[in-house]
């Protein structure tokens, strides 16, 4: 029996993947529970869920990563055992990774050949290779230096690389893990057609993300699973972002920012000619300038790696720099004994990092521990001379879990047991509950659902409507543009140019971001 897709192809019947029944635990977690799913050949087929919804865990037994404890695996309609990632290889399955697994100083070619060379001498591998690059490149517009070392490629042209080694192993079926949360938007516009490239010559694509706009953009069809189960698979062209989230949360999701009109009042944060340079002797803030007010959102906008996590590293105190900040017109210092971290926070500076678990949580602390950390010597935590009250910290503990939603709201567990998106909300319950006069912020939802960025979001507006200063850092523009009073782009550690939401767009900040279009300020 044939069927017609969305192109208007006529197909087999046979779906490219179809799991049955696919269960997996990890000791009392759950992680997939009886899943059946079936992706047709020549579509992209996104999914998407929340935080610990178990789509990673479902990829990963595509992907030979882990074996599934129950269930089926059928590729074009025959079953296929996958124990290992070269079966899933060999069955014409390729993953392009959210965090890319390239050697930083080979090659594109030696990259591309890496694991499937010919044989023991590599120069009739990089030969064959380079003819099939030549040939990929133009046929799925993925032009990239075949030459060129890694580490001097852009985030996009990396991503290519991926995706080229994937092909060049002659993959049929492509799984993207959050494929544009490192890019431009004129990079995801570019990936964007190099996806309808691969789908009009017959690839599959499994597309995992949590944006739904870039769901209803590029996908033909979307499952949806929550807590481990698959809720539901609809066409994309018979539902909308709103039906999404309710599917992906079970609840009503406010999905645009809902907030007044900003009152800033007067300067908390004044930033002029910082600059930075780093341990390798590289110039990273180049005379950076700005200034955020009482009561308003300063958003810095760019894509990752131009300066931004320096800049907040020397706001925070956790990295040195020469310049001038001043806090309420109040020098800070910048090198001597009095610009370390803790000194910041005694000047009313409260700091969520981009990484929360790097740099903002120990993952095998509990809750309640992390939720002291940086203010433990707060005389409020203190037993006595030499003991912490625990039972008083735990206590308190209990109260910002239950204020912030976090789930579940246990303080004894580890912070490694909680989502992506409840740890967020331990480090901002944290931060936010010592009402800061500025509160700097990276990357608030980062890896974080749907229902946990609405609630982030109230947060932030609401600590802004009680006059407290925000600067906040986020490689999503769709979330600099909804959520910030005033905008600053940054490029290659400068400045590129400050404008006001309402009088921008995406492809002004974008070409802002590529260092395009912008004077420096």
């Amino acid at each position: 029996m044939n069927t017609v897709t969305q192109t208007g192809r006529q197909e087999t019947a046979a779906p490219a993947i179809e799991l049955r029944g696919i269960s997996k635990a990890f000791g009392p977690v759950q992680a997939n529970k009886d899943i059946s799913i079936r992706v047709m050949p020549g579509t992209i087929h996104g999914i998407i869920g929340e935080n610990g919804a178990g789509k990673s865990t479902l990829m990963s037994i595509l992907y030979g990563f882990y074996k599934a404890d129950a269930g089926e695996i059928f590729i074009n309609g025959n079953l296929t055992p996958i124990p290992d990632s070269q079966t899933a290889i060999r069955a014409g399955i390729g993953m392009v990774f959210q965090h890319f697994k390239l050697v930083q100083n080979f090659t594109v070619l030696e990259n591309v050949i890496l694991g499937a060379e010919d044989g023991a001498l590599l120069r009739p591998s990089l030969s064959k290779a380079r003819g099939t690059l030549k040939r990929l490149a133009e046929e799925y517009e993925l032009n990239v230096d075949p030459d060129a070392l890694i580490e001097d490629l852009s985030v996009g042209h990396q991503q290519r690389v991926e995706i080229l080694k994937a092909l060049y192993r002659e993959a049929d079926i492509l799984i993207l893990d959050e494929p544009t949360g490192v890019l431009t938007p004129a990079e995801a516009d570019h990936l964007f057609r190099i996806l309808e490239n691969l789908k009009r010559e017959g690839k599959t694509i499994i597309l995992i993300t949590h944006k739904l706009r870039e769901i209803m953009h590029i996908t033909d069809t979307v499952s949806v699973m929550r807590r481990g189960e698959m809720t539901a698979t609809v066409k994309t062209a018979e539902t909308s972002p709103e039906k999404l989230a309710e599917l992906m949360v079970g609840r009503k999701v406010l999905l645009r920012v809902d907030k007044k009109p900003a009152a800033p009042g007067a300067n908390v944060l004044e930033v002029e000619n910082l600059r930075v340079v780093d341990e390798d002797g590289v110039e990273r803030l180049k005379g950076i300038s700005l200034n955020v007010r009482a009561g308003e959102i300063l958003g810095i906008a760019g894509v990752a790696g131009n300066g931004q996590s320096q800049l907040l590293e020397v706001l925070g105190g956790v990295a040195h720099g020469t310049g001038s900040i001043r806090i309420k017109g109040q020098e800070i210092d910048l090198t001597g004994k009095h610009s370390d971290a803790q000194s910041r926070r005694a000047r009313g500076i409260a700091h969520v990092p981009e990484d929360r678990q790097r740099e903002g949580l120990i993952m095998d602390f509990t809750a309640w521990e992390n939720s002291v950390f940086g203010y433990h010597h707060d005389p409020a935590y203190q037993k006595n001379k030499f003991l912490m009250d625990n039972a008083a910290i735990q206590n308190e503990t209990e109260g910002k879990m239950e204020r912030f939603d976090v789930r579940p709201p246990d303080p004894n567990l580890p912070a490694k047991s909680f989502s992506g998106g409840n740890q967020q909300k331990i480090v901002l319950a944290r931060e936010i509950e010592r009402n800061p006069d500025l509160l700097l912020i990276g990357q608030p939802t980062r890896g974080v659902d749907i229902g946990a960025i609405e609630f982030i979001h109230q947060q932030i507006i609401e600590l802004r409507d009680a006059g407290k200063a925000i600067l906040l850092v986020s490689v999503e523009l769709e979330e600099i543009l909804s959520m910030s009073d005033r905008i600053a782009v940054m490029f290659d550690g400068k400045i590129m140019g400050e404008r006001l939401p309402q009088e921008t767009d995406e492809k002004e900040l974008g070409l802002l971001m590529a260092g395009v279009n912008g004077e420096v300020a």
